[in-house]
């Protein structure tokens, strides 16, 4: 009997320390929520240490207030992509200076540059006679130089050539063979001028088949038009000369030559 009594009362003082316990225990979170708040309504706090302090801009919501966007700076790590120079001053200048590098390449090979012909002289002459109507034949092969000034080939089309004596046109001949002359190339080219020296110039016949002499020159005009083309585009080139030609026999001068044109 005495020991249930002592185990009743040892009970009692168990409750009453836990009870005791549990008030103080409530106390002491009571004043932890009036101090802190709501668990649920907690505000965003930055943790990154023990100082940590709650954004100032949003007070923990993580939105920014309307009409501050223009207004607040935002702040982001110094190893952040969108910190380096985009260079985009840089990139415009490179461009446009290659732009400028190809368009002066391109007006420089591509600007149109003079057509060099040079008359080197006459080639060869074949003299014939018809003696019953005192007429002299003369064939006069020609030799000139072309000159290509371009970085791209031109083309010549036509040549046209006439010979005149004392003021008298006495041969013409046209040729339209294609000769292609490469970037920046000379090529000699001959042709032949078939001349007639009859009518009114009939006393010619004499001086070029007399014989009490060797040399029988006479002055002739050498004319010359050369057609080129190129990208389309013709241009025309002429050239006059005066010559000494014996019409009282064959002679033949030494020119070097590419092509020759009948």
């Amino acid at each position: 009997m005495g020991k249930s009594q002592s185990n009743l009362a040892k009970h009692k003082d168990k409750s009453q320390d836990a009870l005791v316990d549990s008030d103080e225990y409530r106390d002491i979170q009571t004043e932890e929520d009036e101090k802190n708040g709501d668990v649920s309504q907690f505000p965003y706090v930055e943790f990154t240490g023990r100082d940590s302090v709650t954004c100032p801009t949003c007070q923990g919501t993580g939105r920014i207030p309307r009409g501050q966007e223009n207004q607040l700076v935002a702040l982001i790590p110094y190893s952040d992509q969108r910190l380096r120079p985009s260079r985009t001053k840089l990139y415009v200048t490179i461009s446009v200076a290659l732009c400028l590098l190809l368009c002066g390449l391109a007006v420089f090979f591509l600007f149109p540059r003079s057509i060099d012909v040079s008359y080197v002289g006459v080639k060869t002459v074949y003299v014939s006679y018809d003696q019953d109507r005192r007429i002299v034949f003369l064939n006069i092969t020609n030799t000139m130089n072309i000159t290509n000034n371009n970085y791209y080939a031109i083309s010549v089309t036509n040549i046209t050539a006439q010979v005149q004596f004392s003021k008298t046109v006495i041969g013409k001949a046209k040729f339209n063979n294609s000769t292609v002359i490469m970037p920046l190339d000379e090529q000699h080219i001959d042709y032949t001028v078939p001349t007639t020296i009859a009518d009114d110039m009939s006393y010619m016949f004499d001086y070029c088949t007399l014989q009490t002499i060797k040399v029988h020159n006479i002055v002739v005009m050498m004319q010359v038009t050369v057609t080129t083309s190129y990208f389309g585009h013709a241009e025309q080139v002429s050239q006059e000369m005066y010559q000494y030609v014996d019409c009282g026999g064959n002679t033949t001068s030494l020119h070097g030559h590419v092509q020759v044109y009948q």
